[in-house]
């Protein structure tokens, strides 16, 4: 899990940034398993309550518009949605066209760099080789 910082946001903009996560795993109409798995691992760092919980999975089936997502989120709230926002659209190996213009919308909303998403999808690319050579490691240390 990333040491982070999510769980220190207003309960606003911990919900908000939920919501965030929920609309991007239907942004490209498909749902993998592996999106799914780290939306429930970025959920857990947000500590909503249960109620909270159930209304952002059922979120998962009809997410909200993507205005209605950023309505709550401060900078550093936009900032760490966004940047899991991108590990999630990159969680099942690609970023299609749809996800890719979401995560602009995003990071044009936050007023932040034009390369913004470029920046962060190195980063997960490098992050996901950091994985992947641990898990190498692992298989070497067998005998």
């Amino acid at each position: 899990m990333l040491p982070d910082t999510v769980h220190k946001l207003p309960q606003a903009e911990r919900f908000a940034y939920a919501k965030l996560l929920a609309f991007m795993t239907r942004v490209d109409n498909e749902l993998t398993v592996e999106e799914m798995s780290m939306f429930e691992q970025r959920l857990g760092t947000a500590l909503l309550s249960p109620k909270q919980r159930d209304m952002i999975r059922r979120a998962l089936k009809n997410p909200p518009p993507l205005e209605e997502c950023l309505e709550d989120l401060g900078d550093e709230a936009g900032r760490l949605a966004l940047r899991d926002a991108v590990l999630m659209a990159a969680s099942d190996g690609t970023v299609d066209e749809d996800e890719r213009e979401a995560l602009e919308e995003i990071a044009e909303h936050l007023d932040l760099q034009p390369d913004a998403i470029n920046r962060l999808l190195a980063w997960t690319v490098d992050g996901y080789a950091w994985m992947q050579a641990g898990y190498d490691l692992l298989n070497d240390l067998s005998r």
